[in-house]
């Protein structure tokens, strides 16, 4: 009897914080503006005493937890098939785990409700033209161009592959150098996390990295392209400083990367903003996109050229191999995920990071 009243009072747990957790999405898409920049701040020592004590193992905990988890749901409910009462206990287990696994997330997530990145920056973003995208994406190209030839190559000239662990830690760590300039960067130092059993997934359904709220483990998989990861991983560990937007953090990652000493993550940084910039100027005037890219390819800068596309090259058939029908389910879900929690250009909004990487370059010209 006492077994069977503990076991509803689980479920009236879980139900009650999901109640918490619709009644806190009302309150924030109404007055989450008013409620910041606190709420960041209280976000991010969460996450940051999550991060921390998630820190003992280089590997995300959660990814190994949850394969764990659901083998011993399959094990246990197969040898208790026919006891009700043992079935209905561990569903109120899995209901109370799930739901403060998402008061946890949902906590975090609200960082999305937080006032535009470019006001903690400084920056002014408006629209921009066509001429002022193709002046940004020539700076960006120039820059990746003269970095490309000083990364460690292999014979062939692709670039020579990294240290997972080592770059977790240079890039976990990177935020350091641009937190004295700027408050919203300072928070958790630490190694982002490989991914080993959910990480091939993860890649599968059209992702690079996530960012698990819950145990605020900022987690990439093993084998992302070389010339993306040291970028990636930046990205991921700026949403663990509370940067919720995937246009911010990309543009985080690229701030991270350019203020890093570490060539590999300053060629990714310029190697994404060249990237990003030169993608939505061929969406604009492809002729002059090509016209660009032709005239620098015949200059000075012509290896450095050669050898960026060749890395562009490189990673577009790394990320082609993952290419399937379950990317499209993921890309779905990831798309209702960010409309939900207010970016209402869904996965566009990663494409946002032009607008940013457009003042950054005008401010610093």
């Amino acid at each position: 009897m006492r077994g069977s009243l503990t076991m509803r009072r689980r479920f009236v747990a879980a139900g009650l914080l999901l109640v918490c957790c619709l009644v806190m999405r009302v309150a924030f898409a109404r007055f989450g503006a008013a409620l910041f920049p606190g709420w960041r701040v209280a976000s991010k020592g969460l996450v940051t005493l999550q991060a921390t004590v998630a820190s003992v193992v280089p590997v995300a905990i959660w990814d190994i937890a949850l394969a764990l988890g659901i083998v011993a749901s399959i094990v246990f409910l197969v040898r208790n098939r026919k006891k009700r009462d043992a079935i209905l206990s561990w569903l109120s287990w899995v209901c109370l785990a799930g739901s403060t696994m998402a008061v946890l997330f949902v906590f975090w997530a609200f960082n999305h409700y937080a006032p535009p990145l470019a006001h903690d920056l400084g920056l002014e973003v408006r629209a921009y033209s066509t001429d002022e995208l193709a002046d940004a994406t020539q700076y960006y190209l120039d820059r990746a161009a003269q970095m490309a030839p000083e990364v460690s190559r292999e014979s062939d000239g692709g670039l020579a592959h990294q240290d997972f662990f080592e770059l977790a830690r240079i890039a976990g760590s990177a935020y350091g150098s641009v937190a004295g300039s700027y408050e919203v960067f300072r928070g958790p130092q630490l190694p982002v996390k490989a991914l080993l059993l959910w990480g091939e997934p993860l890649l599968y359904s059209g992702h690079t990295g996530i960012f698990w709220a819950p145990t605020g483990e900022s987690g990439v998989p093993l084998n992302c392209p070389d010339a993306d990861l040291p970028f990636i991983m930046c990205h991921e560990a700026a949403h663990r400083l509370g940067i919720a937007d995937e246009g911010e953090a990309n543009f985080a990652a690229f701030l991270a990367c350019e203020a890093s000493q570490d060539e590999r993550l300053a060629y990714s940084g310029y190697f994404n903003a060249f990237s990003y910039c030169f993608s939505a100027l061929y969406g604009a005037d492809p002729d002059r996109a090509v016209a660009l890219v032709n005239e620098a390819a015949e200059g000075e800068l012509g290896q450095g050229v050669y050898l960026l596309f060749s890395d562009r090259a490189a990673t577009r058939e790394r990320y082609d191999s993952f290419r399937g029908p379950f990317q499209e389910v993921g890309t779905a879900v990831n798309d209702t995920y960010l409309k939900s929690f207010g970016e209402s250009s869904g996965v566009r909004s990663y494409g946002l990071v032009v607008d940013y990487l457009i003042a950054w370059y005008q401010a610093s010209a």
